[in-house]
């Protein structure tokens, strides 16, 4: 169904909004709320039915709710002054009151038959995952390969950073041979996910390839093949593979893409993925870099969440790293616009595991800190970079096995990640708490080799081979440390961040590693 109302579509098949030619980005919930609302025009609907529809009746504030009518109103151009469209009525609820045009889609459509206009490419990653072929003349595989594909989708659309056609779109392709530029143009993405399962001798094979639309180019490939025996286990393990694959490929390639474009043509998006690439070695230069590019991007768009999230991130780590001329400012710099960040999307679990860990590191309020890092993996489960931050604050909150867990589930969701050295690092800090120092050691090396340039695991092997007590080794490990953080005192780290809070074995092994007071 598409509701019309002024120069606004909403299409509740695909969930998008459109202003004119323009895509409005808007997260799921709100999405949810205005179709509640537009759904429901005839009557006054009360702030228990917003409740019970939206947040199925859970214990929802008003601040919440006020939160998400203000940011429906801002996507469709109202306000709580105007009240164009949303109307709040006191003590009795809200109606939505503009003039609504209902028009459906003709079911079925003929990918062969062009239509007059294509939808526009949004402004971020985007992707279609069409039906995976059955190729095993088994009509029961069918049912399985649908079923992989919707799991896929589903898990793909938890994060908000992808723009993923829903699957009833995508499926409107079953059974044709397709032309990838043209599904690419009636769907409006960047990338397709194709693929196809085949059943044989009680074996399941399955290959996917993402394929990028403009230039047919073959981003990733990869072929599974499993026993056929809980076949729900089976989509589960097979999802979460490709989905922790392809996630990171696709910001590689928008990237290489943003590289590519002229200064001139940059948008904010390409901004913020220029300085997400500066960032990911957490270098002094690189995040100084990264700042410059995120305040550019911050001035275009000030409602950016994941922009004013990677500002934070980068003061935050410029005072964990020693970097920062001015401390203090950095420290609020890196609160205020994580909390900025909060208040314009609460919803992204990317957004909240940042918010979780910047906290850790500079407030150190465990309880709220540990809600929000939990919260961003129930959000979304697939994501290693929530799983990475929870094992942080777990870490820091004198959590180290449930820390440890955390960092093997952010490994076993991205095994090729290229910031692995921060999970690594972290995970050999809670090692050492657990006087666990060889497993620590064998961490540390993975992280070093990861980022030869990060101080975290000299840090971590210092302490872990004194305690060892393989005494040149540890000094090595320091020397080296000290090269790369030349101002690094026991104290100083201690003042730095809240790392040192629930870190006594750790600082012990420096002290036996010989490094400065």
């Amino acid at each position: 169904m598409h509701y019309l109302f002024e120069e606004y579509t909403f299409d509740t098949e695909r969930r998008e909004l459109h202003r004119g030619n323009d895509a409005v980005s808007i997260t799921p919930q709100v999405f949810d709320l205005l179709d509640y609302l537009i759904r429901n025009r005839e009557r006054v609907v009360s702030k228990d039915d917003l409740i019970s529809a939206i947040w199925n009746g859970r214990s929802v504030s008003d601040a919440a709710l006020t939160t998400r009518l203000n940011a429906a109103r801002g996507a469709i151009g109202d306000s709580g002054e105007e009240q164009r469209f949303i109307k709040t009525l006191p003590r009795k609820g809200f109606r939505f009151v503009g003039k609504v045009q209902e028009a459906r889609e003709a079911a079925g459509p003929n990918p062969g038959d062009a239509p007059e206009s294509a939808p526009a490419i949004p402004d971020k990653p985007s992707i279609a995952v069409l039906p995976f072929a059955n190729m095993s003349g088994d009509p029961e595989q069918e049912y399985f390969a649908d079923g992989m594909v919707e799991e896929i989708t589903t898990a793909l659309s938890r994060f908000k950073s992808l723009f993923v056609v829903a699957r009833n779109s995508s499926f409107t392709f079953k059974g044709k041979a397709v032309d990838i530029k043209e599904v690419g143009r009636r769907l409006g993405v960047r990338y397709v996910l194709q693929g196809a399962v085949r059943k044989a001798s009680g074996k399941v094979r399955i290959t996917g390839q993402l394929i990028e639309v403009a230039t047919s180019a073959h981003i990733w490939a990869e072929k599974f093949e499993r026993d056929m025996t809980d076949i729900f286990a089976l989509q589960d393990e097979v999802t979460l593979a490709v989905v922790s694959a392809i996630q990171p490929k696709l910001f590689h390639a928008e990237i290489a893409l943003a590289k590519r474009r002229r200064p001139e043509d940059l948008t904010a998006y390409d901004l913020y993925l220029r300085a997400l690439q500066r960032a990911f070695r957490s270098t002094r230069d690189g995040l100084a870099e990264a700042l410059r590019l995120v305040q550019r991007v911050l001035k275009r768009d000030p409602k950016f969440a994941a922009a004013a999230g990677l500002a934070a991130l980068c003061h935050a780590e410029n005072v964990v790293r020693g970097y920062a001329v001015d401390p203090q400012f950095e420290r609020k710099e890196a609160v205020r616009l994580s909390r900025v960040a909060l208040r314009l999307d609460d919803d992204n679990p990317d957004t909240l595991a940042n918010a979780a860990l910047i906290s850790a590191l500079l407030v150190g309020d465990c309880e709220t800190e540990i809600e929000m890092s939990d919260r961003a993996v129930s959000l979304n489960p697939n994501s290693y970079r929530a799983w990475n931050c929870r094992g942080w604050v777990y870490k820091i909150a004198g959590q180290p096995e449930e820390a440890i867990r955390s960092f093997e589930c952010a490994v076993r969701m991205s095994p090729l990640d290229p910031q692995q050295y921060t999970v690594f690092t972290g995970m050999g800090f809670a090692l050492v708490e657990l006087r666990r120092f060889d497993e620590a050691v064998s961490a540390g090396k993975k992280a070093q080799r990861n980022n030869p340039s990060y101080p975290g695991p000299y840090r971590c092997l210092a302490s872990a081979f004194a305690h060892l007590g393989r005494d040149a080794e540890a000094r090595e490990a320091a020397t080296r440390m000290l090269e790369i953080d030349p101002t690094f005192t026991i104290s100083a780290w201690i003042a730095r961040s809240q790392l040192s809070k629930n870190a006594k074995l750790m600082i012990e092994g420096f002290r036996k590693a010989g490094l400065p007071e």
